[in-house]
């Protein structure tokens, strides 16, 4: 930047079906790095505008869920290539709004790549490994068969803003629900970018929707939401589980509940994520008919 020149802050809006939509609210935030100095301003979400990424998730989730397993890796793996190709950018996020040093930031950004492209390789495989053809007494065939919950409300992790957030989600979409995604309050930078990377990759408007804002002021709205049928507590703050779970407990979520301790997100987290957001159906059917 040229000496004495006044540095223009970018303003992100949030990611709703697809779209760039403003806060109904009109409110905006400061987004801060580690030292305290303004990056950008984000968008304050409402109540309302988490009502209207549910209502984008849900009418985009069954096309999703019936695109071909083969179709959602290759849209998964898309998402990866993107990413890939705005590295640079995305290092240069994290460093600074996590403080890490570029050598850090570098390896976040390969492994949230790398993440990607192992659940890519999952969409068609998924179904073998969780689903069975089961032994039963009679002349029949009977099939078990994993198939999507639905939408899936996620508080992300706030403070693996890129690598976490990426850890989340990515199960979530393989197997063919939606996201309806919470970024971290105070690092949300890295996933207003990965909203670019999904808007400009081939996958659908509304699978994800990211929100930016007050953790404590959505997260109870999105726990109680009747049109969400999954929680994933990864980036709930201290002390607020129990009474989310409650608010989940009404329409009988599945809720993932935060780690004791911030996961290793590099580390190899295996498939059990992703399987946690399938439901076995059970098949019968007559032989030779």
């Amino acid at each position: 930047m040229t000496e004495g020149r006044l540095a223009v802050r970018k303003t992100y809006k949030l990611y709703i079906g697809g779209a760039f939509p403003r806060s109904e609210s009109g409110r905006s935030y400061l987004v801060g790095g580690p030292n305290g100095a303004p990056l950008a301003n984000a968008a304050l979400a409402s109540r309302k505008d988490l009502r209207d990424a549910v209502v984008a998730a849900r009418k985009a989730q069954p096309g999703w869920a019936g695109a071909t397993a083969y179709n959602r890796g290759q849209v998964v793996y898309r998402v990866a290539e993107m990413l890939e190709g705005r590295h640079a950018q995305f290092a240069e996020a994290l460093v600074a709004g996590e403080g890490l040093s570029a050598e850090q930031a570098s390896a976040a950004v390969d492994a949230s790549v790398d993440r990607l492209v192992w659940y890519a390789g999952w969409a068609d495989k998924f179904a073998q490994v969780a689903g069975s053809a089961n032994p039963v007494a009679g002349p029949y065939f009977d099939f078990s068969i994993p198939e999507p919950t639905g939408v899936v409300g996620v508080l992300a992790p706030q403070v693996s803003s890129l690598l976490g957030l990426v850890s989340v989600v990515a199960p979530i979409i393989t197997t063919g629900n939606a996201a309806v995604v919470v970024a971290s309050e105070a690092r949300p930078l890295p996933a207003l970018e990965l909203a670019e990377v999904l808007a400009t990759s081939d996958l659908p408007g509304g699978v994800v929707n990211i929100l930016t804002g007050r953790t404590a002021e959505l997260a109870p709205v999105l726990a109680a939401h009747r049109d969400v049928e999954a929680l994933d507590l990864a980036g709930a703050a201290d002390g607020t589980e129990a009474e989310l779970e409650v608010a989940a407990a009404d329409n009988v979520k599945r809720v993932l509940r935060r780690a004791r301790a911030e996961p290793d997100w590099a580390a190899d987290l295996g498939p059990a994520r992703m399987l946690f957001f399938v439901e076995l159906k059970t098949v019968w059917h007559p032989i030779g008919v």
